[in-house]
């Protein structure tokens, strides 16, 4: 019979519901953003490619720091990194909120990304290091409460926010949050006490990860902007690639390298960077595709798409709760696997509904299984690959994880949005000869026309599920070859360590 594992003692849920708050934000944040496209495409008269950015920047801005994440603890003292993140957040999200253009919104949702990219492997370091290896299972689950509570409150904030006052609303309502995570993250974080001094810092490591990364969302999104694969679009992501490998191969020469890859050697971090990247490619970049359904196809508010989102937010936070739990009592493999195949059942029901004009309870219902998928997924997976990991390792590795799963949600935005939009040029061509790109055109046309255009649009739009469903099969793909070789070997691992743990 198999002990249960401890509780989190009091200072432990502390720290965690404090580190939770800045995840919060960041949720939030994420969230919001999918909801306000359209409402911000027409109050900056710009189009659907340019305000893509304003989402690719933000997840770019995060690639570009959370390689220096391991770093910057070490120096500076995690305590301390975590706390400036949250200033740098905060301030940045005030101005995205003042922003006058595409270009000027862009450039401060970049900023948000450097601080927001911080705050998750940091938070995860701090949170991880203060409790025993038997319950970071519990941990882990604890630091995934924003991802219960964000999904559920981001969209229906701003879908209110947009439809009664104004998109910029949805950055400035990060001020009182992050205030007050500032504050209670100075009073209650416990002191850096494990702080290495680091000398240096992979300067040219940090140009090819950040290049390799900036060229190939570039390369995705020129795919949909330009409707064919131009030299131009080749070229970048030729280079984007060429960078990222380039990356790879100093990474594992380099003494102090920014990624360590050497940690790949380790199966479960190995397995669980395939399975994160993939699927999250799939579900981040598909959560782009149902608010550009609702108002563009079915012309509802912006209210109407994010009350349909609640019970795949729900489903979500709900299902990883339970699932980060049963990581620490049974074979996680089994938890993964459920997972995607979940997550896979609900992307090809979303396909199906869409595409065909279901009703919104049925699309709604769809997503709900995706959302359970999603949270046996992604927070177990993690929780797996770096449970067994001591010391600077630890942060190295939810570093590590942290960089595969924004670069995934930036490509995988990218390509589905590029999909999306040679879909409608393709199925509406009309739309797309417009003085306005053909999502925009979308966006503007009147109740008639749109009517008339339902169910060709239906076709293109709800369409691109399907390559978000590639991806999710994918992740499927990586789960079964990189948790397969040995099934039985957590159980027993996890019962050995315990019974070391006791001995001591």
């Amino acid at each position: 019979m198999t002990t249960a594992p401890p509780a989190l003692d009091v200072r432990a849920r502390t720290i965690g519901l404090v580190l939770a708050l800045g995840g919060l934000m960041v949720t939030v944040d994420t969230t919001v953003a999918f909801v306000a496209v359209p409402a911000i495409v027409a109050d900056l008269d710009s189009t659907l490619p340019a305000v893509q950015w304003v989402t690719s920047g933000y997840l770019l801005g995060v690639v570009a720091v959370v390689p220096v994440a391991g770093w910057a603890a070490a120096r500076f003292g995690a305590r301390r990194v975590y706390l400036l993140t949250l200033v740098v957040f905060t301030g940045s999200s005030v101005l995205a909120g003042l922003a006058w253009d595409a270009g000027s919104l862009t450039a401060f949702r970049i900023l948000q990304g450097l601080g927001g990219g911080l705050l998750n492997p940091v938070g995860q370091a701090i949170a991880l290091r203060a409790v025993p290896r038997e319950v970071r299972g519990r941990m882990m689950g604890l630091l995934g409460l924003p991802v219960l509570i964000g999904p559920v409150l981001g969209p229906l904030l701003a879908g209110w926010l947009v439809d009664t006052a104004s998109w910029r609303w949805i950055f400035l309502i990060n001020l009182p949050i992050g205030a007050a995570a500032i504050l209670l993250c100075a009073y209650l974080l416990p002191p850096t006490t494990d702080r290495t001094v680091v000398t240096r810092i992979d300067w040219p490591g940090l140009v090819l990860v950040c290049g390799g990364a900036v060229l190939l969302v570039l390369g995705c999104t020129l795919v949909g902007e330009s409707g064919s694969m131009t030299g131009r679009t080749g070229a970048a992501l030729g280079a984007g690639l060429l960078l990222l490998v380039g990356f790879g191969a100093r990474t594992v020469r380099t003494d102090a390298p920014l990624v360590d890859l050497r940690l790949l050697r380790h199966p479960p971090l190995a397995a669980g960077l395939g399975v994160l990247g993939c699927f999250g490619a799939g579900y981040f970049g598909a959560m782009t595709v149902l608010p550009v359904y609702v108002q563009g196809v079915r012309g509802d508010p912006a209210s109407l798409a994010a009350t349909i989102t609640i019970p795949m937010a729900l489903a979500v936070g709900l299902t990883m709760q339970v699932a980060t739990r049963l990581v620490d009592r049974v074979p996680p493999r089994r938890i993964v696997l459920s997972g995607v195949t979940l997550g896979l059942l609900g992307t090809l029901a979303l396909l199906l509904a869409t595409t065909s004009g279901a009703s919104y309870p049925l699309i709604a219902a769809a997503g709900a299984v995706l959302g359970v998928g999603s949270g046996a997924t992604l927070m177990p997976t993690m929780a797996v690959a770096v449970r067994d990991l001591e010391n600077d390792d630890t942060a190295r590795g939810t570093t590590l994880l942290a960089l595969v799963q924004q670069l995934a949600g930036a490509v995988g935005g990218a390509v589905i949005a590029s999909s999306l939009t040679l879909l409608v040029a393709e199925r509406v061509p009309a739309l797309a000869t417009a003085e306005r790109d053909g999502l925009a055109a979308m966006l503007a046309l009147d109740p008639r026309s749109r009517a008339r255009l339902e169910d060709s649009l239906a076709l293109a739009v709800g369409g691109s599920y399907a390559v978000a469903a590639g991806f999710v099969a994918l992740s499927m793909l990586a789960a079964l070859v990189g948790l397969a070789a040995r099934p039985n070997e957590d159980r027993t691992q996890t019962r050995g360590q315990r019974r070391t743990i006791r001995s001591r």
